[in-house]
């Protein structure tokens, strides 16, 4: 009876029934930090599939992901505020529980007025430090990610 079962499920699993709730699974709970600190908007747009296909893989419900942006990385935000197509993936991320964290010192630095100059950031998207934010998440147990 057991052997059946075990068949059973094997049959199911090959024809993708279940196939995502039992890749979810074995994957648990995760905390992610990814790194951003680069302006190329091609790897930009590959990062942001990256964290689409990471929440694909765990379910939104299993992850606590945030991105963290610093230096030149902080152009995601500002492509965004005039690329609809960037919008729409930092929108659609945000609405499954991602979090945008942009580096004060960059802010600073760069003279970036982020209410103008950067695409849908509020005071509480903003840290003092980027890299501080870094170290502070994966002292918390975040997995670090550079894509």
């Amino acid at each position: 009876m057991n052997k059946l079962i075990a068949l059973s499920m094997m049959a199911l699993l090959s024809l993708g029934l279940g196939t995502s709730a039992a890749l979810a699974e074995g994957y648990g709970k995760q905390k992610v930090v990814y790194h951003i600190n680069m302006d190329d908007e091609k790897t930009l747009k590959a990062a942001m599939g990256n964290i689409q296909n990471h929440i694909n893989a765990v379910g939104k419900e299993n992850l606590d992901l945030r991105v963290v942006m610093h230096g030149p990385g902080v152009d995601l935000l500002k492509i965004a505020n005039k690329n609809p197509d960037f919008q729409d993936k930092i929108s659609n991320l945000k609405r499954q529980g991602v979090h945008f964290n942009v580096c004060n010192n960059t802010l600073v630095g760069k003279k970036i007025d982020y209410k103008n100059d950067l695409y849908d950031v509020s005071k509480e998207d903003i840290v003092p430090s980027g890299v501080a934010e870094l170290a502070k998440l994966q002292s918390q147990g975040f997995s670090y990610v550079k894509p």
